[in-house]
């Protein structure tokens, strides 16, 4: 069953920036990306739904296929994810408005206008990622995070893999995640979590306080702070998530500030703190400077 949509996109907005994300995965297994669009495979509520996204003329031409009845819960939760895919919750605007001054990320944001932060179509799916990424190569990260859905997740009548939710995850046992390259450490993470999610112990909810969302997820065993700031990034779309522990983020700074050695983490902690309340944007330009060829 399905519904459909548009979205009004901003003047400036970076298609090619949200396709490349979304097509990290070679593979193609929870998402499809083509020249003008792209398709995404997620469980919501149990169900699997297909979020297909046509960029045309200024606006994003938006399906929403789900496998079963689509309830207005379900659409509502769909059209959450949509906006998280498509980076629209956070507007870059604010930022280049608060650094234009700035001697060394205003040269940046003149280079690169309009970057946004593209996210996870939810909360779980950002949080799962970032442990699954953690201290491990990109290219070995994506391929665990492939078996990952293919192990947990459960595919669309069209084909495509849905990424899992919490109780998918929590239904596994630990070999179904160590048989696949998975470490016993990260795979204890994302069991841990996963059952205290299924079991409403932790509610990951974007209209929560980021510090009740921040204390909890500490509490849990292995996970850390840059764990916890990539989830509010990537999940929650919270402005002013602070990566300082973040390599990328310390190479960046050693680029663009020269010296001998890379900043260490409070060194880059606090590099960082003048551009609060907007550090997740100046970490999208940070990054986004290790590829920039002007840089």
């Amino acid at each position: 069953m399905g519904a459909q949509r548009d979205i009004a996109l901003p003047p400036g907005y970076r298609i090619q920036d949200v396709l490349a994300f979304h097509s990290r995965d070679a593979e193609g297994v929870a998402e499809q990306v083509g020249p003008q669009g792209l398709r995404k495979g997620v469980l919501l509520d149990g169900v699997p739904v297909v979020l297909e996204v046509t960029f045309d003329a200024g606006a994003a031409r938006c399906t929403v296929d789900a496998d079963g009845g689509l309830t207005p819960a379900l659409l509502a939760r769909a059209n959450e994810a949509l906006l998280n895919i498509l980076g629209l919750r956070i507007d870059p605007a604010a930022f280049a408005a608060f650094v234009r001054n700035d001697p060394l990320l205003a040269p940046l944001v003149a280079r690169q206008p309009g970057l946004r932060i593209v996210q996870s179509a939810t909360v779980f799916e950002a949080l799962t990622w970032a442990i699954i990424g953690q201290q491990i190569n990109l290219p070995f990260a994506i391929s665990l995070r492939r078996s990952f859905i293919q192990v947990a997740g459960r595919p669309h009548t069209s084909g495509l893999w849905c990424y899992p939710e919490a109780q998918d995850v929590a239904s596994l046992a630990l070999e179904d995640l160590t048989s696949r390259k998975f470490s016993r450490s990260k795979a204890e993470t994302l069991l841990r979590l996963a059952q205290l999610v299924s079991d409403g112990a932790v509610v990951l909810d974007r209209e929560r306080p980021v510090a009740e969302v921040m204390q909890e997820l500490l509490a849990i065993k292995g996970i850390g702070p840059w764990t916890v700031n990539y989830a509010l990034l990537r999940g929650y779309g919270y402005p002013d998530c602070s990566l300082h522990g973040d390599v990328a983020i310390r190479t960046a700074f050693h680029r663009l500030l020269g010296g001998d050695e890379r900043p260490d983490i409070p060194a880059t902690e606090r590099l960082l703190e003048p551009y609060a309340p907007h550090r997740t944007m100046a970490a999208a330009y940070l990054w986004a400077s290790l590829s920039d060829a002007g840089n």
